[in-house]
């Protein structure tokens, strides 16, 4: 089982599934005239500005950092070292690029979310893939489909990993035992994901600042401690981008193709534009018009991978520690701890490791509960919440190899019918965005309230 479940991993997430998601981004892009980079600006000042209009459960500010406390995690520490390690310096040009078009996605995804979303039977916001597939494409089976696939996907990639992550960078760091560990996260989570979707924006809204702001001081530190080799740094990223790396150190080399495929893949991790799981907490939040929250949305994407993940990559390539032959956190450690004093490095890396872990806990909870309701309706929702506190538990005590291979095939075909919905409703997107734009220029719509 577990053979088969590594090679049907491995084929879903096969060079055709990251040209369809590439390209949905670029054709998305070409679509909506390149809106991430002309609203950028605004999309920011949307970030903070409360809406006194439209309905919703959370704010702005309180959907993006749920969507960041799913998207800031492993992808930005290890996600980004795994990527140099295997492809190059060049990898990073990739995952920019990744990156920026990812943000058309984003928008397109946050749109639709709010769009096509609904009340339910408690009063709550409900929306994502499934209903604008169900409503506005008219295909409720497809819509069943990536609700199926992103209740079962919750369980793998934001559940028993991500506690089986903190229990391991605890246990290594702290000495503390699994089971105690396990215990506390089960208890932490229940605590928060009792109170719905309300409650994990409000931790989200404190707890994803934080984190992010002690990463942020670290790989800093780092850069600015070794300033004068950064240039040579940003120049071997732009240098490997188009020719591939050569064997140098403890690297073995990457062709061209190596470099721009795990690019390529690693920003799609980091950033899950496309996977369909971000704008479920899109559609909750509080706003009068769908564009408004789909600048918001994409925002995430600018956030996750061309500033966190750029960090990593600038840290990684300004020390020169790529070429050590490390690879995954043991490298983003190993970058650190040649920037900080004493075993700062370590601490950081693994604090963060611990907190993103801990924060994806709690934002993927909201999005397979969202799946799973669309699918048995809302009174079953608290049975999905109480066994997502049971598997937080068992994650942290047992070793999850096989876990990794069905989180990754879930999580590719979740991406599928997203896809196909972003694509075939691009049209909409498109003259509807072209209206939401005027209307702001013009006035006729609000820009902020």
């Amino acid at each position: 089982m577990h053979s088969l479940l590594a090679e049907f991993a491995k084929i879903m997430w096969g060079p055709w599934l990251l040209i369809l998601l590439l390209g949905t981004g670029v054709w998305l892009s070409i679509r909506l005239n390149g809106i991430q980079i002309r609203n950028i600006i605004y999309a920011f000042r949307l970030t903070f500005a409360k809406e006194r209009e439209g309905e919703g459960d959370i704010s702005h500010f309180g959907s993006l950092m749920t969507a960041l406390a799913a998207t800031v995690g492993m992808g930005n520490i290890a996600g980004v070292s795994t990527a140099v390690a295997l492809g190059g310096p060049g990898a990073i040009f990739w995952m920019w690029v990744t990156g920026l078009v990812g943000m058309a996605t984003k928008y397109s995804e946050g749109y639709l979310a709010v769009k096509y979303r609904h009340i339910n039977d408690y009063g709550e916001i409900s929306g994502g893939p499934m209903y604008y597939i169900e409503y506005g494409l008219g295909q409720k089976w497809l819509g069943v489909c990536f609700a199926i696939f992103g209740a079962l996907a919750a369980f793998g990639i934001g559940n028993m990993i991500q506690s089986n992550t903190t229990a391991h960078a605890l246990s290594e760091t702290l000495g503390t035992s699994k089971l105690l560990i396990g215990t506390i996260l089960a208890i932490l989570t229940g605590m928060v994901i009792i109170g719905g979707i309300k409650r994990i924006a409000d931790v989200a809204s404190y707890f994803v600042p934080l984190m992010v702001t002690i990463y942020f001081i670290g790989a800093i530190i780092v850069i600015f401690n070794n300033l004068p080799h950064l240039g040579s740094g940003i120049a071997l990223i732009f240098e490997h981008a188009f020719n591939g790396t050569s064997a140098t150190g403890g690297f073995i080399g990457a062709t061209l193709t190596q470099t721009i495929r795990f690019g390529v893949a690693r920003g799609l991790f980091s950033n899950e534009s496309g996977m369909g799981s971000a704008p479920i907490a899109a559609a909750a939040a509080k706003t009068n018009h769908p564009g408004k929250q789909a600048l918001v949305s994409m925002t995430g994407t600018f956030l996750d991978t061309l500033v966190i993940c750029s960090l990593t990559a600038l840290a990684l390539s300004s020390s020169g520690v790529w070429i050590s032959g490390e690879t995954g956190v043991a490298l983003t450690i190993k970058a650190f701890s040649s920037g900080l004093p004493g075993n700062w490095g370590n601490i950081i890396v693994s604090l963060s490791a611990i907190t993103f872990g801990f924060s994806s806990i709690l934002a993927w909870e909201y999005y397979g509960e969202k799946c799973f309701e669309y699918l048995f309706k809302e009174k079953w929702v608290y049975l999905y919440r109480y066994l997502w506190v049971i598997i937080v538990f068992m994650g942290a005590l047992f070793e999850l190899e096989a876990v990794w291979n069905f989180s990754d095939a879930m999580n590719a075909l979740m991406a599928v019918p997203n896809l196909i919905g972003l694509l075939l409703l691009s049209g909409i997107l498109s003259r509807e965005t072209r209206i939401f734009e005027k209307g702001i220029n013009e006035g006729t719509i609000n820009k902020y309230n």
